[in-house]
């Protein structure tokens, strides 16, 4: 097994900017805990407020389905609230119980070497994969019951955030529609190299809607982040300390169509609302505009995974979401707009029904494909842990990988890989160590390296940040010592 040459990121580093690391301890994990605890009671009480009317027995309720759904959530508000104190007081992970769910052994294989190693306690344990066995152990709360099995605690956030990206929505549904109308003239090359450029840079800065780390922000700062007008993305340009965008345009256009071959674009999901919604929106102009695919696979998290990844549950919701009249505030843009909205949506669902469009979880094996992005090692062993995945990724023309925590590579495929999640793929992809900042990024692919052509598109939201010359670190580190993980500066590197 591969073995990187430098120590993972632990959370007990507090020194300069890896400070991040003891903040995600001691204040990012401890909040969305509470925002789990307050959920639950908050649905707790409904029910009790919905049966008392009906029924004066046992809490209120006559129910015995509607009393094992209360007593179920109050077990799991009892796990949840032990395991912050556990986390806060520096004790032992525990064993991810048999709860009928994948890689239970592995995780706890994982656990027995970090005890062996005295590295199984919260404050010692290296960073990512604490983080991955934390929403792994928390699915299990859920997983072993009756009436919450298939809850997902972040979902309501994950809606109302969503819901606050009404305006960005629609300027990209009329920017769409006008794109419609010059579809005509969009045989030139070059033309189409802006508008992908466009394309980047918006499922780019669309990445600041990661609710793990942006959990406190206001809605009219959300919007801000989000804005996509050219102005707005030529003002970002000095901010991207890499830029290849135009050599991944010129991959692109040698995929030409050929007899009998069908181009696959493959997505591997990361936030679910906004950026979702942008992913969504670039698969549709790589196949409706542009000559080069044919279908495209989206890859989500079987279960709920770092707040804000997308299940297959959010992915169906937000298409339903954005078909509804009701779903936004009708405040917030013009009968024309959300003409041109219902008219997007209309196309992307007539894609999925004709196979244009594709769940990962919807094909052949693709349940058990789908559960590496869950697992407890990093991107590097994706050949030897899955396999399938791996070989069926190798067939596609073109993967993108979403959010800080992937990166992924198989032979003979290109990746574009967008991340910007606190917490999410780059850290997977790179194995969360502490590589120096002007270490190839190529290096710190380990057995995947070279593996296809890869596109990074990276919003610097992780400690981990590779590629990017010392000197150029050097004098970001006097300006803002927080640019590494401040969501501020990005880089597209090809590979």
């Amino acid at each position: 097994m591969f073995e990187a040459p430098c120590p993972p990121h632990d959370l007990q580093d507090k020194s300069g900017f890896a400070l991040e690391s003891y903040e995600t301890l001691v204040v990012h994990w401890p909040a969305i805990i509470a925002n789990i605890v307050g959920h639950i009671r908050q649905l707790i009480d409904g029910t009790l407020a919905a049966g008392s009317d009906a029924a004066h027995a046992d809490d209120g309720l006559g129910d015995p389905a509607a009393r094992l759904k209360i007593n179920e959530g109050k077990e799991i508000i009892s796990k949840v609230i032990r395991l912050k104190h556990r986390m806060e007081s520096d004790q032992e992970l525990e064993k991810i119980p048999e709860d009928g769910e994948f890689y239970v052994e592995e995780y706890n294989s994982e656990l027995e070497k970090l005890a062996q190693a005295g590295q199984n306690t919260w404050f010692v344990v290296p960073w990512l994969f604490a983080e991955s066995y934390l929403y792994r152990l928390i699915r299990s709360y859920f997983k072993q019951t009756t009436h919450w099995t298939n809850f997902d605690p972040f979902r309501k956030k994950k809606e109302e955030t969503f819901r606050n990206s009404a305006t960005a929505v629609y300027q990209i549904a009329t920017m769409m529609h006008d794109l419609d109308s010059e579809k005509a003239s969009l045989v030139d090359p070059a033309k189409l190299l802006v508008l992908f450029k466009e394309m980047v840079q918006m499922c780019l800065w669309g990445n600041a809607t990661d609710l793990s780390f942006l959990i406190h922000l206001a809605p009219s700062d959300i919007e801000q982040f989000q804005q996509v007008g050219r102005d707005a993305q030529r003002a970002r340009k000095e901010y991207i300390l890499k830029d290849d965008q135009e050599v991944a345009w010129e991959y692109i256009k040698s995929l030409q169509p050929r007899a009998g071959l069908v181009a696959r674009c493959d997505f591997v999901l990361d936030n679910a609302g906004f950026e979702l919604f942008t992913d969504l929106v670039f698969a549709d102009f790589l196949v409706t505009y542009t000559p080069y695919f044919s279908t495209v696979v989206f890859h989500p998290k079987l279960f709920p995974w770092f707040v804000s990844d997308v299940t297959p549950a959010d992915f169906y919701k937000t298409i339903h979401s954005l078909s509804s009249p009701t779903f936004f505030d009708k405040t917030t843009t013009t009968a024309e707009s959300a003409r041109h909205l219902k008219e997007m949506v209309e196309r992307w669902e007539r894609y999925l029904k004709e196979g244009v469009f594709c769940l990962s979880t919807a094909l052949e094996g693709g349940h058990g494909k789908t559960q590496f992005w869950t697992g407890p090692w990093p991107y590097w062993y994706m050949e030897d842990k899955a396999n399938d995945l791996w070989r069926s990724l190798s067939e596609s023309s073109l993967v993108i990988i979403k959010g800080d925590l992937k990166y992924v590579t198989t032979y003979m495929t290109p990746v574009i890989f967008v991340n910007a999640c606190l917490v999410s793929s780059y850290r997977k992809l790179t194995g969360d160590m502490k590589w120096p900042v002007s270490t190839p990024f190529a290096t710190t692919l380990g057995p995947l390296a070279g593996s296809f052509p890869l596109l990074s598109l990276r919003t610097n939201k992780s400690d981990v940040v590779v590629g990017v010359p010392q000197d150029v670190a050097d004098r970001l580190d006097e300006k803002d010592e927080r640019w590494r993980v401040s969501g501020k500066y990005a880089a597209s590197v090809l590979l």
